[in-house]
């Protein structure tokens, strides 16, 4: 896609977007979790279990960001030494289709000039 939003491509602006739900269904997910641990501690007060919940949601949200940094790194690095193998890949391939190539002219120039 190469249609612009306001200065930013379709496809940023899309996994702008994608980026934006799927941290808020993190978040979401980190809430839920908080409040299912509290459930399991009865004897908070109101303004305990606030805390607890939004401490839990606050390590949560810290955690899945180390997360999704440690995967973005990891990901950055295989796509670079991927595109390295595929150009390496590529180059070989070149020069056996080359090398192919001159072989079978050399055949053909020495079948038809040997008549």
């Amino acid at each position: 896609m190469s249609g612009t939003t306001g200065g930013m491509r379709t496809d940023e602006a899309i996994n702008e977007i994608e980026g934006f739900l799927l941290w808020e269904a993190e978040k979401r997910r980190a809430r839920g979790r908080a409040e299912a641990f509290c459930a399991g501690l009865p004897w908070l007060t109101e303004s305990q279990r606030a805390e607890v919940e939004r401490r839990y949601c606050h390590d949560q949200a810290e955690l899945s960001r180390d997360c999704l940094e440690r995967i973005a790194a990891r990901a950055t690095a295989l796509r670079a030494e991927y595109a390295s193998v595929h150009r390496a890949l590529r180059r070989r391939l070149l020069t056996g289709y080359a090398t192919g190539t001159v072989v079978v002219a050399a055949a053909v120039g020495f079948a038809l000039g040997g008549r």
